[in-house]
């Protein structure tokens, strides 16, 4: 027998049966319930959205005890390890992620999975510890206020110079995003920063040849 039989051997035995005691294994299962369940109380109280998904919360916390079962499962045997490897690399997700937040709880409760399937409990508890503190300072950082959309309609285009000089009074940033003239009339788009808009609007309707006078805010990024 040559040294690579004898290593190959040795290799295989070493892994091909693992024993994992069931107290290691309940206890696996018991600390990573109860840190899914705390990733599922943080998506719920921090989520913002209109319509709330109970069952993509749901399958944080179920998606935890499944990574930290395969976990424990590929540890215990080297064949069943590899093939789960075979097995996990054709699963395809088809499931579109629109809001980057779900994203880092889906990685967030995968993470704690795999570490508590590998017995590091110290490491997943302080994983969520750093994880909720991070979100929750970060979310409470001030933004910068976002403009807003003032949307007029003219019954003649010479009144635009009228309408950007009251602009000017209110807002010190502002941009021409669009202009549309017909034949008597003329619809523009400006972004502004107002911080008096009742009064803003209330100028700008006063104009003359000023026929109807919109402003708009809208959630997009903050550009400056």
């Amino acid at each position: 027998m040559g040294f690579q039989d004898v290593f190959k051997k040795s290799f295989l035995e070493g892994f091909t049966s693992m024993d994992i005691s069931a107290g290691r294994i309940m206890a696996t299962f018991a600390v990573t319930c109860i840190l899914a369940c705390y990733v599922f109380l943080i998506y719920r109280l921090m989520t913002r959205k209109s319509f709330y998904s109970k069952g993509f919360n749901v399958s944080l916390a179920a998606l935890s005890v499944i990574t930290a079962a395969i976990i424990l499962a590929m540890q215990s045997n080297l064949v069943i390890s590899l093939g789960m490897v075979g097995a996990l690399s054709i699963v395809r997700f088809r499931t579109a992620i629109k809001d980057p937040m779900d994203l880092v709880f889906l990685f967030w409760s995968i993470s704690i999975g795999i570490i508590c399937g590998a017995g590091l409990f110290e490491v997943a508890l302080l994983t969520c510890l750093v994880v909720t503190v991070l979100i929750l300072v970060l979310e409470n950082l001030p933004a910068s206020r976002a403009p807003m959309m003032l949307v007029v309609n003219l019954s003649d285009p010479e009144g635009e110079a009228s309408v950007l000089e009251t602009v000017k009074k209110f807002s010190r940033f502002y941009k021409v995003k669009s202009r549309n003239i017909s034949a008597n009339s003329m619809d523009m788009v400006v972004e502004v920063r107002v911080k008096e808009e009742s009064a803003f609007v209330k100028e700008v309707s006063g104009l003359n040849k000023v026929q109807t006078v919109s402003l708009i805010s809208h959630d997009g990024e903050v550009t400056f």
